[in-house]
C-alpha cells in the first residue's frame, strides 16, 4: 500500500469528488493521524459492536439459567435484539455526523456505549436485559455507519474497498479474541463482568478516537436537518439501479452469517459437542475471515471490487449447496466446519466490496446514504439472523439451507445492478483520493 503521509492531506484534498467544487485549503485540522492508525481507530470503533455480539456467545446458557429463560432458542434473542436495533438506528447518526460532523456524533455514541454496558451487567430480569441490549444496540448503530463515511470522506472506488478490507482484516481480532474473553470471564466471574470488559475497551477506544481523530467532513459538505432532505436522499438510495441490488445483497449475506453466529452455541457446542472448545473453532473461523480481508485488500485494486466479489460469490453458492446437501442428523462436526469456515471466508470477499461498490455513487450524502444502506443490511440481516436462528431443529440443515438460499437470490440482485453484466470492472471517474 502506497502510505500517505498525514490524514491531513485527505482533509484538504476532499473536494476532488467533484472536479467543479474545490474544498477550501486553508481548512484547520487540529490532529493528523498516519494511515496505520487511521486503519487500526476505524476498526476498532467497528470492533465495538462486534464485542458486543461475540463475547456473549458463550455466556448464553449462563444468562439463560441465570435469568430463568425456558425456550432454549430465546437465549437467541441476546444476540437478534441488539442487531435488530443497532441496524433500526442507523438512520440518526449518518443524518446528524452530514450535519454537524463526525466527530461529535461518534463520540456522543461512544459515551452511550460504555453508560448502556454498564445498564445490561446490571439486568435483574431477561426482560430487562433484552431492553438494555436494545438501548445499546441503538447507541451502536453510530459503529456501523461512521466509520463508512469516515472512510468515504478519504477514498473513492477501488480505492476505498481496500481500505475498508484493511479495516475489515484489523476489526476481525475482536471476533477471534471476544468468545474466548468471555469464555475467561466465565471461569473467574458472572457473566455480567463481560459487560465490565465491553465499557472497560468503549473507554480506551472513545480517549482514541477524541485524542487523534480529525474531522474528515469538509464545511462545503454540510447538510442541513431536513426530513425532506432525508426522504429524498433514501429515494435516492432505494431507486438507484447500481447501488440497491448490492444493498439488499449484503443484507441477504448479512443475515446468513447472523443466522449462523445467533445458533452458533446450541449448533456446535451442543450438537455437535464441542462444548468448551466451542470459543477456540469460533475464533478459527474468525481468523480466516481476516485473512481473507488481508487478501481482498491486496488484489482489490488489481483486480476490482465486483471481480472479486462477483468471483467469490459463485463459489459461495456451490459451497452452501453441497453444506446443504450434507446437512442432517449424521453430519459430522468435520463435515460442517470446513465448508461453514469456507462460506465465512468467501463472506469476506463481499461484505466489503459489496458495500463500497453501494456507496460510490453518493459522495456529496455519503454519511446518510450510509446510514440508509446500513439501516438496510442491518435491519433486513438481523430479523433474517432472528428467523434462521430460531428454525434451528438440532441439525444444521435450515442454516444450510438458508446459505444457500441468500447466495442465489444474491446473484440474482447482482445481475439486476449490473444489467445482466458480471465481472466487469467500473471505476468512478477522476483520480482517487487518499486517507492520509
Amino acid at each position: 500500500m502506497n502510505a500517505p503521509e498525514s490524514l491531513t492531506a485527505s482533509c484538504d484534498t476532499t473536494g476532488s469528488r467533484a472536479a467543479s467544487e474545490q474544498p477550501d485549503p486553508e481548512q484547520p485540522v487540529a490532529r493528523t493521524m498516519g494511515s496505520r492508525e487511521f486503519v487500526a481507530l476505524m476498526a476498532f470503533i467497528q470492533a465495538l459492536q462486534a464485542l458486543s455480539v461475540d463475547s456473549m456467545l458463550p455466556a448464553l446458557g449462563h444468562i439463560a439459567s441465570d435469568l430463568h429463560v425456558t425456550d432454549a432458542n430465546h437465549r437467541q434473542l441476546v444476540i437478534g435484539v441488539f442487531m435488530l436495533f443497532s441496524g433500526l438506528g442507523c438512520l440518526v447518526p449518518g443524518t446528524l455526523a452530514d450535519r454537524f460532523g463526525r466527530r461529535p456524533v461518534l463520540l456522543t455514541c461512544m459515551a452511550l456505549y460504555v453508560l448502556l454496558t454498564t445498564a445490561c451487567a446490571l439486568a435483574v430480569s431477561f426482560q430487562m436485559l433484552l431492553v438494555s441490549r436494545a438501548l445499546l444496540g441503538l447507541a451502536c448503530a453510530g459503529f456501523n455507519v461512521l466509520p463508512a463515511a469516515i472512510i468515504r470522506d478519504s477514498f473513492e472506488g477501488d480505492r476505498m474497498a481496500r481500505t475498508q478490507s484493511l479495516v475489515s482484516m484489523v476489526f476481525m481480532i475482536v471476533p477471534m479474541m471476544a468468545p474466548s474473553v468471555g469464555q475467561a470471564v466465565l471461569l473467574a466471574a458472572s457473566w455480567r463482568w463481560i459487560f465490565g470488559v465491553m465499557g472497560l475497551m468503549g473507554l480506551i477506544v472513545s480517549f482514541w478516537a477524541a485524542l487523534r481523530l480529525p474531522e474528515t467532513l469538509h464545511p462545503q459538505y454540510r447538510q442541513s436537518i431536513q426530513i425532506t432532505r432525508l426522504t429524498r436522499t433514501m429515494g435516492e438510495v432505494i431507486t438507484n439501479r447500481a447501488a440497491i441490488g448490492y444493498v439488499i445483497a449484503n443484507a441477504l449475506v448479512t443475515g446468513a452469517l447472523l443466522g449462523y453466529i445467533n445458533s452458533a452455541q446450541q449448533l456446535v457446542a451442543e450438537h455437535f459437542g464441542a462444548g468448551a472448545r466451542f470459543p477456540l473453532i469460533f475464533a478459527g473461523m474468525a481468523m480466516t475471515m481476516a485473512c481473507t480481508a488481508f487478501i481482498n485488500s491486496r488484489i482489490v485494486m488489481r483486480l476490482g471490487a465486483r471481480r472479486v466479489s462477483h468471483g467469490a460469490l459463485l463459489v459461495y453458492i456451490c459451497t452452501s449447496l453441497l453444506q446443504w446437501k450434507l446437512a442432517g442428523p449424521g453430519e459430522t462436526i468435520w463435515e460442517f466446519l470446513p465448508l461453514m469456515t469456507l462460506n465465512m471466508c468467501l463472506t469476506g470477499f463481499l461484505g466489503a466490496n459489496f458495500s463500497s461498490i453501494a456507496l460510490q455513487p453518493f459522495a456529496r450524502t455519503a454519511g446518510a446514504a450510509a446510514s440508509i444502506q446500513v439501516f438496510i443490511r442491518i435491519v433486513g440481516g438481523s430479523v433474517l439472523g432472528i428467523i434462521i436462528g430460531n428454525a434451528f431443529d438440532g441439525t444444521a440443515r435450515p442454516l444450510a439451507f438458508a446459505l444457500a438460499s441468500a447466495g442465489v437470490l444474491t446473484l440474482g440482485l447482482l445481475l439486476f445492478s449490473e444489467k445482466g453484466q458480471l465481472f466487469k470492472r467500473r471505476n468512478p471517474p477522476g483520480l482517487p483520493r487518499q486517507v492520509a
